[in-house]
């Protein structure tokens, strides 16, 4: 759904996690639980305090800033059909480029955060402001922080001028399903907790009554298992 730069496509990696007392999940202490999380399928695609990263980092301070782009896609056609198959990226939903001051291309996309609708919106691609040019707009997560492009493009140089702002909104959905996610966890690790106590230990598996020999026999030879069933599951 979302599009990140393919060259600061760079997550920073979870430290291991140790073997100290299990501590309460929130997100204070999301970065201890990144590599349990990303266990069950729950690594957040943010980081904690993306607008401070947004305003501090090096990389984003550069793009916040209007910036020359230009369009990526294309190279080896004609001047004309380059331009023509650009628009019609434009209206389909897509197209690529790159910002010159610092080299990062972006694959952008011009939908809702909540996926593609039967038309692009005037919201995101607008042709009719300027004939000579296209504002665009897309809503993405960028080395772990919501941002919006917004920006426009000179529809025969297929060059233009782009900007990078923070999204709070994005953000802020972002952080709730963060916050969701974290509390199903939260929530699992509990009842599980629960049910170990209550049984002295993990549950073994269920082993048929023809396995088993009768009370005055002798065992069968049939191994019975004597591991745990999954406690999670990915979402």
């Amino acid at each position: 759904m979302f599009h990140v730069s393919r060259q600061t496509q760079q997550q920073q990696q979870a430290p291991a996690a140790n073997g100290g007392p299990r501590q309460r999940t929130n997100l204070t202490n999301l970065t201890n639980l990144e590599m349990k999380l990303l266990q069950y399928g729950l690594m957040p695609r943010v980081v904690q305090d993306q607008s401070h990263k947004f305003e501090t980092d090096e990389l984003f301070r550069k793009l916040s800033e209007d910036s020359e782009i230009r369009v990526t896609s294309y190279r080896d056609k004609p001047p004309d059909e380059r331009s023509q198959r650009f628009i019609n990226d434009c209206k389909e939903g897509h197209t690529c480029v790159a910002f010159l001051n610092t080299g990062v291309n972006l694959m952008l996309q011009f939908w809702p955060p909540t996926g593609p609708t039967e038309k692009v919106s005037k919201e995101y691609v607008d042709f009719e402001k300027d004939p000579s040019k296209v504002v665009l707009k897309s809503r993405f997560i960028m080395n772990g922080v919501c941002v919006q492009l917004k920006g426009w493009i000179d529809i025969k140089r297929l060059d233009g001028v782009a900007r990078l702002e923070f999204d709070y909104d994005l953000a802020d959905q972002e952080d709730k399903t963060v916050r969701a996610k974290l509390r199903e966890y939260e929530e699992r690790q509990l009842k599980n907790d629960f049910s170990l106590a209550g049984s002295g230990g993990p549950h073994l598996m269920p082993v048929q009554s023809n396995q088993l020999s009768s009370s005055t026999g002798p065992e069968s030879s049939a191994p019975r298992s004597h591991h745990p069933s999954h406690r999670y599951h990915p979402y």
